[in-house]
């Protein structure tokens, strides 16, 4: 169950059902979500992928995303993934979606709905090292400062909305 994706159109209605790996390399659109965590300084919560992953492994990106079960509520999904990626969970609110289509040299696509959450904590972070090569509090002008210089070195979903969750977060 936990390698279905569920399938939406473009308004986020569900239409069906396919297995994960399926869904990357026919690039259809699925359900997914990213969550942003910010300390009390400011610090955004920033995880680099393990290389083992599917697709952008070693790339850094926001706390953690995933792809809510067949069933399941998002946010209850993005609670879930935030506890088993980084070992902690923290109060979430989603500010807004968007839709995005990145594909990949190994010939999956991401093509996702993707529902951005943010959250605040400042406690111990225990990453699953099965997940996540590693993690870092960094400053916002930091991450625009990098990201800049070397985009290559984030998620596409990341680069994409990285500004608008700044603003309405």
């Amino acid at each position: 169950m936990s390698d279905t994706m569920v399938l939406v159109d473009e308004n986020d209605r569900e239409i069906g059902f396919m297995e994960k790996m399926e869904a990357h390399e026919k690039a259809k659109l699925h359900r997914a979500f990213s969550v942003f965590v910010f300390n009390s300084k400011g610090e955004m919560l920033i995880q680099q992928r393990a290389k083992n992953k599917y697709h952008c492994g070693g790339l850094w990106t926001n706390a953690c995303c995933s792809h809510p079960r067949k069933g399941e509520k998002t946010e209850d999904a993005a609670h879930r993934r935030l506890k088993d990626e980084m070992g902690f969970d923290c109060g979430l609110k989603e500010i807004f979606s968007f839709v995005y289509k990145a594909p990949f040299d190994n010939g999956l696509t991401e093509h996702e709905f993707d529902h951005v959450f943010v959250g605040e904590y400042g406690g111990e972070v225990a990453p699953d090292k099965n997940e996540v090569e590693d993690c870092k509090w960094i400053s916002v002008d930091e991450i625009r400062k990098d990201m800049k210089e070397h985009p290559e070195r984030y998620t596409p979903w990341f680069r994409i909305c990285l500004e608008r969750v700044l603003k309405e977060k």
